[in-house]
């Protein structure tokens, strides 16, 4: 099977990968804001820009923005091994159900559903092990959902704001037609 792009889907591509770097950008600016807990360091912002991602670019390319994001946090010392897995989940599932259930800004409160149950669970039984670092999944959990739940409040402010400022469909990519 051969993977190409079409020339009628290389604008939205284009267009998805300039969103991809704008929430990169935004995610390492950020990223000096965060609240030390353990080996974890807290940033309720990632969260909010997991939301805007799920919403505006979808699922896939939020968790490509995602882990990116985490990759060069870790690159620069401002975020530890568990950024990977504490925001791609919460990106994955806030697009999944923006997009293939109900396009409801609202769903940006799900973010909290990928980061605690599934990115807990990754970093308690995957990563921690792997780093020489040990916590319990309460721990993990709690620690996630201390940045979550309110980045994903924060973060659906913004998309409300967004909405009112401009109409939201305008920033997001028009869905591909096939043949």
């Amino acid at each position: 099977m051969v993977f190409y792009l079409e020339v009628r889907n290389m604008r939205k591509h284009l267009l998805l990968l300039s969103y991809v770097g704008l929430f990169v950008a935004l995610g390492v600016v950020a990223s000096g804001i965060h609240i030390p807990v353990g080996p974890v360091k807290v940033f309720p912002f990632q969260h909010a820009l997991n939301v805007l991602a799920g919403v505006i670019i979808g699922p896939w390319y939020g968790a490509l923005a995602a882990f990116l994001t985490g990759i060069l946090r870790i690159m620069l010392g401002t975020g530890t091994i568990f950024a990977l897995p504490g925001g791609i989940p919460g990106v994955v599932v806030v697009g999944c159900a923006y997009h293939y259930f109900r396009r409801n800004d609202w769903m940006g409160l799900l973010e909290p559903l990928g980061t605690g149950p599934v990115g807990a669970t990754v970093s308690t039984y995957l990563v921690a092990p792997l780093v020489g670092r040990t916590g319990t999944l309460l721990f993990f959990q709690s620690a996630f959902l201390l940045s979550s739940i309110p980045g994903s409040m924060v973060g659906l402010l913004l998309l409300k704001a967004l909405g009112r400022m401009a109409n939201l469909e305008i920033w997001r990519p028009k869905p591909c037609r096939s043949k």
